[in-house]
């Protein structure tokens, strides 16, 4: 329960931030907002000032009264869907040209801001969050040389097909010691666990293992593979391994590092979205997995285990995966209306309403359809339709 309740502050928290940006920067250009609201409809309560600046209530998702609203007054209105929010701009669907605090009337200057809001909001609250997580401390990759007494062995990667995977060993277990002989032996370094499978291939080596969020270890027995049997790349039994130490910064350090990390998870996106493109004009197989909702609940619940700081390391994350995904020039995204802007600008006059809605429309249906196959792929990928019919 705890996992879906961070689920939903998470992606409510990061759509809420992405639309009030949209508000404020519409709001600081004259464009009037109908209506601003914390979740989704329908509407559960709503305010707004009225003709004499006094504040009007509204319960229910009955019509506002126009008559006795303050011109251009926005609603606020809280929601019954506790996703997110929304921001009902004047004009945002090309009508009402004339009207000069319609978005529709804006220069193209303008209308850009205001799209471009969003995102930039997500930029910001990706980099205050990992600034605040590294505030709080998380463990950091240290070399094997280095002295930290503290240092664990972590696993980073989990091959598919391989031991590891079969033994159910996850990102981010610890791996804190081997044992052999009812002796253990501390996995300190990431070459005290070479040391170990050293000349065991084709037998079982029992590790304890910590998992993320675990308060006690639990003993796993992995397989360890011949060298011979062994993929480039890939260890002994199939994981990659970081050396980690857990480490404080102070506050301004960590905000700068907020800033510097979000930089390059932008640049690491947009390269993995090139080869991504390559990759599907070329021979060449895609392995990337793709997470939808349900796979990003099921990483919530892993990452709640692990305490503040990995939460809001994971919420960063997301934040700036949303902000990259809605500046691609794509139907229905902010990215697709800024495509259209600058037509616009090139051919000196907008581009036709109904042609853009068409576009948008088509877009936004191809954009659902893709997130319901990437869903019931999540349903196979975490055996969600096993764990639902065990419960029979």
């Amino acid at each position: 329960m705890t996992a879906v309740i961070v689920f939903i502050v998470i992606l409510g928290t990061l759509v809420f931030v992405h639309e009030a940006g949209h508000f404020f920067v519409a709001r600081m250009n004259g464009i009037a907002c109908e209506e601003f609201g914390l979740g989704f409809p329908p509407r559960v309560l709503g305010f707004y000032k009225d003709k004499k600046g006094k504040r009007r209530w509204v319960f229910g998702n009955k019509e506002i009264n126009e008559k006795i609203k303050e011109k251009n007054e926005t609603v606020y209105s809280l929601n019954i869907i506790p996703i997110g929010g929304f921001v009902k701009i004047k004009g945002e669907n090309g009508d009402d040209r004339k009207a000069n605090d319609s978005f529709a009337s804006q220069s193209v200057f303008v209308r850009f801001k205001v799209l471009v809001a969003g995102v930039t909001m997500n930029f910001i609250i990706g980099a205050l969050f990992f600034g605040f997580a590294f505030w709080l401390g998380l463990p950091e990759a240290i070399d094997d040389k280095e002295f930290a007494p503290n240092s664990k062995v972590q696993i980073s990667v989990v091959v598919k097909n391989t031991p590891a995977a079969d033994a159910k060993l996850q990102v981010g277990d610890t791996i804190v010691s081997a044992i052999k002989e009812e002796k253990e032996k501390r996995i300190s370094k990431i070459k005290d666990l070479k040391e170990v499978t050293e000349d065991k291939g084709g037998q079982n080596v029992d590790f304890k293992i910590l998992h993320p969020g675990e308060e006690s270890s639990v003993v796993v027995s992995v397989m360890v593979r011949d060298k011979v049997d062994i993929p480039e790349g890939q260890g002994a039994i199939g994981v990659e391994l970081l050396r980690t130490n857990f480490v404080k910064h102070g506050f301004f350090e960590s905000m700068w590092m907020g800033v510097t990390t979000t930089s390059r998870i932008v640049v690491a996106i947009f390269e993995f979205l090139g080869d991504l493109i390559v990759r599907i004009f070329t021979p060449k197989t895609i392995e990337t997995e793709v997470a939808g909702p349900v796979g990003i609940a099921v990483m919530t619940g892993q990452v709640t285990k692990m305490g503040m700081a990995f939460i809001l390391q994971f919420a960063a994350m997301l934040s700036v995966n949303l902000a990259v995904i809605n500046l691609l020039p794509l139907p229905a995204l902010d990215g697709g209306r800024i495509l259209f802007l600058i037509f616009e600008k090139i051919k000196g006059k907008p581009v036709s309403e109904k042609i853009e809605n068409i576009v948008h429309t088509a877009g936004f249906i191809f954009l659902m359809s893709l997130m319901f196959l990437v869903t019931i792929k999540d349903f196979k990928t975490f055996e969600i339709f096993q764990k639902i019919k065990d419960l029979f």
